[in-house]
């Protein structure tokens, strides 16, 4: 025996002990990113991308790796409640959780997006024109607090590019995927903004199940000004005319993305214009990033600028949701996003009055597995508190 292996190469049970183990732990992550494991997420692959990766490079990454179907396809992102099933907007939902605008920008991935476990999911923000956006860097880690600064401003291939893709992507959707939006926004150099609102409606609202008119981005000098009630008036006028205008057999719903950092007389102004029939308004999304900086944050990127996003917006977001329901009288679907990175997350956004909720910066700190996770954990808050459907606890801290 010894005479056998004293001819081997130098090496050889060194390398081969390597190729083995090498191989075992390569196929071992593999199984794991396709059946979304929530350990080797959290605690090992997101970890090591935070290392290695800035932000927005990850950001690319994560995008090419759903466009190639690298996603959770099998496991507990897949799975479903029936306590979870809703409507949003007149359709069914298998569940209302979404993917927020901002991680799929230019509508790359949305095939596998719409078959990956999610209840929705909503691309964007798309501009008319194409256009680079602001300089890197502009996407921010906030470690410590589970945090995102990013201050992209609207970097985008144009409605026209996005139009292709979107027209190829939604050729084969069919019930089983989610249900699909696209959040528009404006050229940052436009003079005209309601035109530019106005195109992307053209363009892509055949193609959407509902359409998100953002003019709550910090990040595009002078959008935010667009809510007030005489801007936005006239804003959502030009909208609801497009869309009326669309040659389809079911247009989609028009949603309005608001910001989270509105005073009570401007949230008022707002709710007076949805509640409004003339401007055709369906749903809000509530909200958008925070130009705030709670003194909480510990982390060095705290003072960058751009949108605050991930768990210091929570409380805020949730505040908004709780305010607009109010003001609304629940007349209007809410989607609520801000912080969201469990069932208890957004078991409390639907308290406070959401009929569905997005996800996005908490994918940073837990990768997709998230899926899986908030919808089980909110099926099982349901269960605790005695509701047999999200329904019936939507907006349920109004009526306590």
């Amino acid at each position: 025996m010894s005479g056998m292996y004293s001819k081997l190469p130098p090496g050889y049970i060194t390398r081969s002990t390597c190729i083995i183990v090498g191989g075992g732990l390569a196929t071992f992550g593999l199984v794991e990113m396709l059946f979304g494991g929530e350990n080797f997420y959290k605690k090992g692959l997101m970890p090591l991308v935070h290392k290695f990766t800035d932000g927005e490079d990850a950001h690319r990454n994560a995008l090419k790796m759903a466009k190639w179907g690298l996603i959770p396809r099998f496991g507990p992102n897949h799975w479903e409640y029936k306590e979870l099933e809703c409507e949003l907007f007149g359709r069914r939902l298998r569940n209302p959780i979404g993917l927020a605008a901002g991680f799929d920008k230019d509508g790359d991935a949305i095939g596998p997006l719409g078959k990956s476990g999610f209840g929705m999911v909503e691309i964007g923000s798309v501009t008319p024109l194409p256009q680079p956006g602001n300089d890197r860097p502009r996407v921010f880690r906030l470690l410590e607090d589970e945090g995102v600064i990013n201050r992209y401003g609207f970097n985008s291939i144009g409605a026209g590019a996005v139009q292709r893709k979107v027209r190829s992507a939604r050729v084969n959707w069919s019930e089983e995927n989610a249900l699909f939006g696209v959040n528009l926004g404006k050229n940052k150099l436009s003079e005209n903004a309601n035109l530019d609102y106005e195109m992307g409606v053209t363009y892509l609202g055949p193609y959407a199940d509902y359409i998100v008119v953002n003019v709550s981005s910090p990040n595009t000098p002078g959008l935010r000004s667009m809510q007030s009630k005489k801007e936005l008036q006239m804003l959502l006028k030009t909208v609801k005319q497009a869309v009326d205008r669309l040659s389809v057999d079911q247009k989609p719903a028009l949603v309005l993305k608001i910001s989270p950092d509105l005073v009570e007389s401007e949230m008022k102004d707002i709710a007076s214009v949805v509640l409004d029939p003339a401007y055709g308004i369906n749903g809000l999304i509530v909200s958008n990033t925070t130009v705030a900086r709670p003194e909480s944050l510990k982390s060095e990127h705290a003072k960058e600028g751009g949108g605050l996003s991930g768990a210091p917006l929570k409380e805020k977001s949730t505040v908004c949701v709780r305010e607009m329901y109010r003001l609304t009288g629940g007349r209007v679907p809410i989607i609520g996003v801000g912080g969201v990175s469990s069932g208890a997350d957004a078991y409390e956004k639907i308290r406070a009055g959401a009929s569905a909720v997005q996800v996005y910066s908490a994918l940073v700190y837990q990768g997709w597995p998230l899926v899986g996770k908030v919808k089980r954990e909110l099926a099982e808050c349901l269960k605790r508190d005695g509701y047999t459907n999200i329904g019936q606890a939507v907006g349920a801290d109004h009526r306590k």
